[in-house]
């Protein structure tokens, strides 16, 4: 993949651009933005151009083709380094960052990233799921942020600046990405083979919130089904507290026995829901609901108009319910109790709510 194929985030490559043209590239950076977005596909093209010895070397464009280019396409670079959270863990885990203990501070990223070059220009290191961190897992990369080896260049992956732990956030460059915009990700999910049928890549684009693991999900008949449900159930008068908690929790167990699979339902039920309650706060904050009633998608908008009827507490509390479904994603990603936190979520979205 090149830089032309890349959809969205052209302003933040410019940036970058600048950076190598001034001599002030940083060393470490945080890549903040929703998940399935294209961050980590902008990290690998960055690291691609970084690498690349038939470019210049204050170019971020590489040439495809070299050994370079071909070894990161196929994820065998030797100085492109890798970490991502486990599935089957709650955060990264001290032993990708610094070793086992039987090797403590001979292997792990912490070290391999401070070893020379095996190709003479950079090592880079690319960290998945920032947001895991926990603060032992944050103290072991300190030093590596605090004494970067020259030539390297480190980027953590993450979703909001708010989860990040200052150990982090202080010592790292932060590079925000927004969301793609809705023929962006109609145009991705055509390139993708996610539906060969325009019509059906706007609908899913239209309902994804700009993020391409949303769309991916959607595609399926069944959670698309569930959405136009849960989106119902949301704006409902009275909030169906027993019958909203099961029907998510059936729809998540309907995943089966993959864990990874099921955490990926339960955090597209809050995405969905933290869509909802910021549509709400913003329809509720537009004086006129001529105009607020044209804001979103047909099917979003319609349960919002019905809930904007009934709501009690105004743009705050939909605000205040919208982080609450922020904070329920974050839970999830803790390996929260699937059960509990469904229960909790509901019972505070319909007290946030006045209802």
């Amino acid at each position: 993949m090149q830089w032309d194929s890349l959809l969205g985030h052209q302003q933040q490559k410019q940036w970058f651009q600048t950076a190598l043209d001034s001599g002030r590239l940083a060393s470490s950076f945080l890549f903040i933005g929703p998940e399935g977005i294209g961050k980590r596909t902008f990290a690998t093209l960055l690291a691609k151009g970084l690498l690349c010895r038939n470019s210049p070397t204050q170019s971020l464009d590489a040439c495809g083709h070299c050994e370079d280019c071909v070894q990161v396409d196929a994820g065998t670079h030797p100085d492109l380094l890798s970490v991502a959270k486990p599935a089957d863990k709650a955060n990264i885990p001290i032993e990708l960052l610094i070793g086992e203990r039987e090797k403590r501070m001979r292997a792990g990223l912490c070290h391999d990233i401070s070893m020379r070059p095996y190709g003479g220009r950079r090592k880079i290191a690319i960290v998945d799921d920032a947001d895991t961190f926990n603060n032992e897992g944050a103290n072991c990369l300190l030093k590596t942020l605090e004494e970067p080896p020259s030539d390297s260049v480190l980027i953590l992956l993450g979703t909001s600046l708010q989860r990040q732990l200052p150990t982090i956030r202080s010592r790292c460059q932060a590079i925000l990405f927004k969301p793609l915009d809705v023929e962006q990700l109609q145009t991705l999910l055509l390139r993708t083979e996610l539906t060969d049928s325009a019509g059906r890549a706007f609908q899913l684009a239209s309902q994804a919130s700009g993020s391409l693991a949303e769309a991916r999900l959607l595609v399926d008949p069944e959670l698309d089904e569930f959405r136009g449900h849960l989106l119902e159930n949301l704006g409902k008068p009275q909030l169906p507290l027993i019958e909203l908690a099961k029907s998510c929790g059936a729809i998540v167990d309907a995943a089966g026995k993959d864990a990874r699979v099921k955490r990926e339902r339960l955090k597209l039920i809050f995405r969905i829901a933290a869509s909802f309650y910021r549509e709400l706060s913003l329809n509720l904050s537009v004086a006129s609901p001529e105009r607020a009633s044209q804001r979103g998608e047909n099917e979003l908008s319609q349960a919002v108009e019905v809930c904007r009827k009934h709501w009690k507490t105004g743009s705050r509390g939909a605000t205040q319910a919208w982080d609450r479904c922020l904070l329920a994603t974050e839970q999830v990603n803790r390996n929260a109790n699937q059960a509990t936190l469904l229960e909790a979520w509901a019972a505070d979205i319909a007290r946030l709510g006045g209802m």
